[in-house]
C-alpha cells in the first residue's frame, strides 16, 4: 500500500487495519518463536543436556584486594577490572602502584 493512500483512508478503516496487522504479527512471532524453541530442544536433547536443567556458573576462586587506598584503608581494590578513582588519583598525584600494596 502507498503512503498516500494510507492518508486517504479513514480513521476507522485505519484502526481496523492496525488491529489487523497487530494480530498477524503476534501470530508469527508466536509461531517463530515455538518453532526456534523446538529447534533449541532438539539441539539440547543431541548434546545430552536435559533442558529443565539450568547450567550452573563455573565457581572462580574468590579474589583477594592487592591495593588499599592509604588515607582510606577501607577502599580496597583487587587489581582487576577499571582503576578505582582513589587509584587514579593518587597515581596522578606521583605516587606508584607499589606503593598502594597490601
Amino acid at each position: 500500500m502507498k503512503h498516500s493512500t494510507l492518508e486517504a483512508m479513514p480513521l476507522n478503516d485505519l484502526w481496523t487495519l492496525h488491529e489487523t496487522v497487530a494480530s498477524i504479527l503476534a501470530s508469527k512471532i508466536e509461531a517463530q518463536k515455538r518453532e526456534l524453541e523446538s529447534r533449541l530442544e532438539k539441539l539440547t536433547r543431541r548434546r545430552g543436556v536435559s533442558s529443565n536443567v539450568v547450567s550452573e556458573r563455573r565457581p572462580y576462586p574468590k579474589v583477594y584486594p592487592k591495593y588499599q587506598n592509604p588515607t582510606r584503608p577501607l577502599e580496597k581494590w583487587s587489581g582487576r577490572g577499571k582503576q578505582p578513582r582513589w587509584v587514579v588519583e593518587l597515581l596522578g598525584a606521583g605516587r606508584t602502584i607499589d606503593d598502594l600494596r597490601i
